[in-house]
């Protein structure tokens, strides 16, 4: 991104894990809660979306949601996944990967990045770990913290060019 950014300009953010059920929205809604404090809400357009075809159409996994209602995050109750196309590379600026994964079966889609428009979410929080994966842990809290932690650097870096 340039140092300065037109006022016009919109910055299009996609959050990616597997099957955009748990960690992808939970980024979305996240990031869309933190940009909405700062008053920010018209400077972007967030979303998420998957890279598997294994939970197209259905909605937020319950304990996500119950994550994002314990913490005050408004989310779209009905939001449901999505897979990534190739057309999302030149639909967003930024493309936030969950983990390595990801970024793997994000390749058979988008096998090119020449604008380097993918990252992998923890290198904001200066990790080079995945956002832990709560599918397999039933641990959202720590899913939460982490992608809270990335979100803030991600959105201080953004605020910078603004």
């Amino acid at each position: 991104m340039s140092n300065k950014m037109d006022d016009s300009k919109i910055i299009r953010i996609l959050f990616v894990c597997h099957g955009n059920i748990c960690r992808s929205p939970m980024a979305e809604f996240i990031f869309k809660d933190m940009i909405r404090e700062q008053g920010l809400e018209d400077r972007f357009y967030i979303e998420s979306a998957a890279v598997s075809t294994e939970e197209i159409g259905n909605s937020i996994y319950p304990p996500a949601k119950r994550c994002l209602n314990a913490h005050g995050i408004p989310f779209d109750r009905n939001k449901t996944a999505r897979q990534i196309t190739r057309a999302d590379y030149n639909r967003f600026d930024l493309i936030i990967c969950m983990d390595r994964m990801n970024l793997r079966w994000l390749k058979y889609i988008i096998p090119d990045d020449p604008e380097g428009k993918v990252h992998l979410m923890m290198s904001y929080a200066n990790s080079d770990r995945d956002v832990a994966d709560p599918w397999y842990t039933g641990d959202f809290e720590t899913t939460y913290s982490d992608i809270r932690e990335a979100s803030r650097t991600l959105l201080a870096e953004i605020s910078l060019s603004l």
